[in-house]
């Protein structure tokens, strides 16, 4: 007899009433796993996915706006070729006067700079040897120099003591102060001509090197504070009152603290200062007599004595112009941090950066 026993329970699900293991279908889901078996077709949210259903590339990118296109092409290769291009025509101009320089009074009055690429045998430095035997370019050149450095110098150092001041130091009238040295950034150096050159016959400084070394500082010094005293007062306060706690005082702050930190703003003041006056020459062209002129009142002067004077005017434009080059390549990664100082946050400066204590 087949019989079941009172009370007992129902068959289990994976056998028949005989006993026999009971019969799966293939290609269906596992009742006991919920998981697929293989070869069936799998099901998304909103049914089965079939080759071809979902959006193609080609479609997704011509959805893009026209903003983001535009950015993507622009940043391509084809963009940094056209710059290089470009870059060289802008040296073209640099390019020939170094080659006029290096060719005779003769060969320059015959044709132009670029006949050198096809006769290399015109290059000479006999016009650096002329210059070096003219008095009035060499003494010009020393005398840029004599106005250049001690201009420069003292605008750095005086600059970042004021702006060290105006960033963080107490004194009575720090704002108003510090708007009126603000405000003197927007007198135009013409207005102020003849009033200082007064002043200078005055005090009996007019047509010196020391006249025109005051004027450059007294017109630089505006935008030195200016710009210094914003960079310093980027500086976090914790790190002033630490070493005030250590015992520093505020010259001892100044020079080891505040100095190291504010580096890139200051290589950026002095690379501006330089450039502004190593090239001025209307400043010049006032303050300074015939023993104290510099290079850009010198080359004037052969050019309105000696209009063929190619011959010293040509390596002297050169030299006036290929020393300022220098000092900018020897100091560009600290002109580009100063200049970028601000425009990206420092990660040990940062609240969510390294370093940062997030418990309190």
């Amino acid at each position: 007899m087949n019989s079941r026993p009172e009370g007992a329970g129902p068959p289990e699900s994976g056998a028949s009433a005989s006993g026999s293991p009971k019969s799966r279908t293939p290609g269906l889901e596992s009742p006991e796993s919920g998981l697929p078996a293989p070869g069936a077709p799998r099901s998304g949210p909103s049914g089965p996915r079939t080759p071809g259903s979902g959006p193609s590339e080609s479609g997704a990118r011509g959805s893009r706006p026209l903003g983001s296109r535009l950015a993507e092409w622009v940043s391509g290769g084809l963009v940094r070729v056209f710059l290089i291009v470009v870059g060289l025509f802008w040296l073209v101009p640099t390019i020939g006067l170094l080659l006029a320089s290096l060719r005779t009074p003769q060969d320059m009055a015959a044709d132009g700079w670029w006949t050198v690429f096809t006769e290399p045998s015109q290059l000479t430095f006999g016009a650096y040897e002329t210059l070096l035997e003219n008095d009035d370019i060499t003494g010009s050149l020393l005398n840029t120099v004599y106005i250049t450095v001690p201009a420069t110098v003292l605008v750095v150092v005086i600059g970042s003591l004021a702006g060290y001041a105006f960033a963080w130091m107490e004194f009575p009238g720090r704002d108003w102060w510090f708007l009126g040295v603000v405000g003197l950034l927007v007198v135009p150096v013409q207005v102020a001509l003849i009033p200082i050159a007064e002043l200078f016959g005055g005090i009996g400084i007019f047509g010196s090197l020391v006249g025109v070394v005051l004027f450059h500082v007294g017109f630089g010094l505006p935008f030195a504070v200016f710009l210094l005293r914003n960079f310093f007062a980027e500086i976090p306060k914790e790190l002033l009152e630490a070493a005030r706690l250590d015992g520093a005082g505020e010259l001892r702050l100044f020079t080891r603290v505040v100095m190291p930190l504010g580096g890139p703003a200051i290589a950026s003041l002095g690379i501006f200062q330089f450039l502004w006056v190593w090239n001025d020459m209307l400043v010049a062209l006032i303050f300074t007599d015939a023993g104290s002129q510099p290079i850009t009142v010198a080359l004037q002067t052969q050019v309105r004595q000696f209009g063929n004077n190619i011959d010293v005017l040509a390596p002297g434009a050169f030299i006036s112009m290929v020393i300022p080059l220098a000092v900018f390549f020897a100091f560009q990664r600290q002109f580009v941090s100063g200049v970028m100082a601000g425009a990206v946050p420092d990660p040990g400066r940062c609240p969510t950066g390294p370093g940062a204590d997030l418990g309190r």
